[in-house]
């Protein structure tokens, strides 16, 4: 078994990396543990990220390793995290290829599993011309004719954000759009048509989409597509160290319960990223590693302190 460590980063990411920079930084023994599967790995590029707008996050993920590389008490290590479990003040890590590793705090970073439709077309496109944030990849579709996959209440929501990327947006509904007067309303006030055929498939190139195959098989031009997702945990570790999920999200299902201090509701588990709560996009994970982070270098000086200055470590 390794030495005990001060922290165990699981997960190399964006919240991952970010975590163990700000514990490199403050000469914290830290060991970043990563499976090498980010969900943003199909993507062309970052959108949004101040200094790293558009870079591909396989070269964004390689200059945060090489930074971390110049701080000595950093280790790297590939490898998938399988099981975890405490005893007293420590929190042992079981790796799949049956090694373990100890620290007196973890923070978690292992992201979420994204889920979005099976529709014939998705997968090869996903991350480019299907996307499931606006916000991520809106300005690489501009102006194109776009469309929503979705219904209801979330559909509206979805089609009136994605106008503001272009002036041709279409609700595909795949079936009854299931619509109150005021939702019909605001889309029509918007100049967003309803489509209620059934959706059979995407067409076009390589990951570019031209086209969306309707099953009367016609086909409607198309060159971005907002589909919903579901995000799932990717990892039982939360549930294993005592970590409770919050109540089900618009997004998320089962989503790490995290206070304002990155803590989760397990004494010395931290959580920062998609796994949690907060909006899913690499800037708001840079962010919550950093800040995670920062809360285990305050942990570990509370120590030291009287248990009448000392906050204390639980969760929300």
């Amino acid at each position: 078994m390794d030495d005990i460590r001060d922290c165990i980063v699981v997960g190399g990411g964006a919240a991952g990396l970010s975590a163990a920079l700000v514990l490199g930084r403050a000469r914290r023994s830290t060991l970043v543990i990563d499976a090498g599967a980010p969900s943003n790995a199909p993507a062309h590029g970052i959108g949004g990220l101040l200094g790293n707008d558009g870079r591909p996050p396989a070269d964004f993920y390689a200059a945060g390793r090489r930074e971390l590389a110049a701080y000595p008490s950093v280790a790297l290590r590939a490898g998938e995290v399988v099981a975890g479990a405490r005893a007293g003040d420590r929190i042992t890590l079981t790796l799949s290829d049956g090694d373990r590793v100890t620290a007196r705090r973890v923070v978690l970073a292992t992201g979420m599993d994204y889920v979005p439709p099976t529709l014939p077309g998705v997968a090869e496109r996903w991350g480019r011309t299907v996307f499931h944030c606006p916000f991520c990849h809106g300005w690489e579709v501009r102006d194109r004719p776009l469309a929503v996959l979705d219904r209801g209440a979330s559909g509206v929501h979805r089609a009136l954000l994605l106008r503001m990327w272009s002036d041709d947006v279409t609700l595909l509904a795949d079936g009854p759009a299931g619509l109150d007067d005021g939702e019909a309303a605001s889309l029509r006030a918007a100049g967003v048509p309803v489509d209620e055929r059934p959706v059979a498939g995407l067409e076009g190139p390589g990951a570019t989409l031209t086209s969306v195959r309707m099953a009367d098989g016609t086909a409607r031009p198309c060159g971005g597509l907002l589909v919903p997702v579901t995000l799932r945990q990717r990892s039982p570790l939360a549930a294993q160290l005592g970590a409770v999920a919050a109540a089900p999200g618009f997004v998320a299902t089962d989503a790490v319960a995290v206070d304002a201090m990155a803590r989760t509701t397990a004494p010395g588990v931290f959580a920062a990223g998609d796994l949690t709560t907060q909006m899913p996009s690499v800037a708001s994970a840079v962010a919550a590693g950093s800040l995670a982070a920062a809360m285990v270098v305050q942990a570990i000086v509370a120590e030291g302190l009287p248990a009448t200055t000392a906050p204390a470590e639980g969760g929300p």
